[in-house]
């Protein structure tokens, strides 16, 4: 089988990679019979992040380009931390990446409480035959019995229970009679093997709490390393993947299938854990914990802050989900950790918008442009591209008067070398208008500028004959101020200073960056008002900028900068 693409992002072969290349060696050799089935499982304790964004395009992507189907499987085994809102975000950050989880009429969205029934039964099944005790160590104990990467751990008092005892307390634990702590299952495996993990590890612990899904009806709660590889078997998973960090886990993952297929309980072959390197951000903190801390303390404006690197935070931002899949494709799958520059992501994403933002004209910091032998009550139009690569997508319309708005930077009294804006004297064009003389301008009792005057030529209009017999350097933007559209623009930049916020297990937030969100009011061409929330434009000069989906109202738009048009960061201006 082939890995041609059969969506509509492009229509070359995918990339190839080491993932890959094991999944066409198991159809070559039928082990499978051809089938792949992957599957994407987060817990629902916390909003996603970029770095699921990975997981989710490799997952959802092979499952797409082999045929196959990749199932939505919520990890819930930890009901203190896990609840629906969760849920509900991570259903729509998938679906918003442009991804399902349906085959053939079939929804493949799973809970892994789904399997607890199973899951006790397999544990109950696997004390009975020897391969599993209830600790009654303390946590405490447990940890110093474990040992070390250069000492081996110390069998627990516990490990020679009868299966029948263990059997027998395991039921009590099911039934509530332990407080939390006071018994564990554990796997009996090798408490002197090198890998840590192989080192009897905890299958089950006593929690009372509620769940969201299954209230009070289990007081017992497996661990992550036993259900994920169950789960994967009973979904018929062909390919788990998952990050490096689940490397030294492989081997436990691989105990309990084979146990339970040795039990009779799954036919082999068995489902096979692959591990990637996960994505690793420059100017960005994709911990949890920190993020949650981001939000709770403040310094962020939520979950879908538009500086987080939420999934939630990235559509906010403006972020689409075509250029976030360009970037997931472009930064590859390898098993070597490395860390990829915030540059390569915006520029995925400038890539993305060039083609398909509509431009349009913004003043960010106005500043008063009269034009005095401008008639008062005169109003003509001028005409610009939608977009000036595909003139099949028509022209805008938008209107000159006498008093416009300009960019304050676009104007100084005394002009440093290579300046060709305006200053006293001087001729430049109104982009898609006339040609202007600036004559002078008016300052306030502090000598501050609060407008410039000019003239303009009336034969040089854009467009027409005249327009070529005057040549300038200058070409600035405007907009009339009569019918400009106010609008609040939230300029937001990286929420970090420092390339790697944390390194050296420094505290994160002394490396957050003041000047990450700037609020301005600013002046868009007409017609603004009426743009949809996610609608994303190409502020010519300026950037790339969406409609804010939750503050625009009607009237009274509201603005985040996406991206700039160029990557100036930490470069002198």
């Amino acid at each position: 089988m082939t890995t041609e693409r059969n969506d509509n992002d492009a229509g070359a072969a995918a990339p190839s990679n080491f993932i890959r290349h094991i999944i066409d060696e198991d159809n070559r050799t039928a082990k499978w019979g051809g089938r792949v089935e992957t599957r994407f499982p987060p817990e629902p304790n916390g909003y996603l992040h970029v770095g699921h964004a990975k997981s989710i395009c490799l997952n959802f992507g092979i499952a797409r380009d082999y045929s196959g189907v990749c199932h939505l499987r919520f990890d819930d085994t930890n009901p203190e931390k896990e609840s629906v809102e969760y849920v509900d975000s991570i259903v729509d950050a998938v679906r918003w990446l442009g991804f399902d989880w349906e085959k053939d009429g079939k929804a493949h969205r799973y809970y892994a409480s789904d399997y607890y029934d199973d899951l006790y039964r397999f544990a109950e099944l696997l004390i009975e035959r020897g391969k599993a005790y209830v600790d009654s160590q303390s946590a405490e104990e447990m940890r110093l019995a474990r040992g070390s990467l250069t000492e081996p751990g110390k069998p627990s008092p516990y490990r020679e229970r009868s299966p029948e005892e263990n059997l027998a307390l395991f039921r009590r634990m099911k039934a509530g009679e332990f407080k939390e702590g006071e018994h564990v299952l554990r796997a009996k495996i090798d408490m002197s093997s090198p890998n840590v993990n192989m080192r009897d590890p905890v299958l089950y612990r006593i929690r009372f709490a509620h769940h969201y899904r299954t209230a009070d009806q289990w007081c017992i709660y497996p661990m992550y390393d036993y259900t994920h590889c169950i789960s994967d078997a009973l979904e018929q998973i062909t390919h788990s993947l998952c990050t490096l960090e689940f490397e030294d886990h492989r081997p436990l993952y691989d105990w309990i299938l084979n146990e339970l297929a040795d039990a009779g309980v799954f036919t082999r072959p068995l489902p096979q854990q692959i591990e990637f390197s996960r994505l690793n951000l420059t100017y960005a903190i994709t911990s949890k914990r920190k993020l949650l801390q981001l939000v709770t303390e403040g310094h962020v404006d939520g979950w879908d802050d538009p500086r987080m690197p939420t999934i939630v935070g990235l559509r906010r931002r403006g972020f689409t989900p075509e250029g976030i899949r360009l970037f997931c494709e472009r930064i590859g799958v390898t098993k070597v950790d490395s860390w990829i520059d915030m540059s390569v992501f915006e520029g995925a994403l400038r890539d993305d918008l060039d083609d398909k933002a509509p431009r349009t004209a913004a003043v960010l910091d106005p500043l008063k442009l009269i034009i005095d032998n401008f008639p008062a009550d005169l109003i003509e139009h001028c005409t610009a591209p939608v977009h000036p690569h595909h003139p099949e997508r028509g022209v805008r319309t938008f209107p000159i008067s006498r008093e416009l708005w300009i960019e304050r930077d676009d104007f100084v009294e005394t002009p440093p070398k290579g300046y060709f804006r305006l200053y006293p004297g001087n001729k430049v064009r109104l982009r898609y208008g006339y040609v202007v003389e600036c004559t002078g301008a008016d300052k306030d009792e502090h000598g501050n500028v609060v407008a410039v005057h000019c003239n303009y030529y009336p034969d040089s209009k854009s467009g027409t004959e005249g327009a070529n017999t005057y040549k300038v350097k200058g070409n600035i933007h405007w907009l009339s101020a009569a019918h400009a559209v106010p609008a609040e623009v939230r300029l937001y930049d990286r929420l970090f200073k420092e390339a790697q916020p944390d390194a050296g297990g420094r505290d994160f937030l002394e490396a957050l960056n003041p000047e990450s969100k700037r609020v301005v009011n600013a002046y868009l061409e007409p017609g603004a008002h009426a743009l949809q929330p996610e609608d994303r434009y190409q502020f010519e000069r300026h950037g790339y900028f969406v409609v804010d989906h939750y503050d625009s109202k009607p009237g009274k738009p509201v603005f985040n900068r996406i991206v700039s048009l160029r990557d100036s960061w930490g470069k002198p201006g």
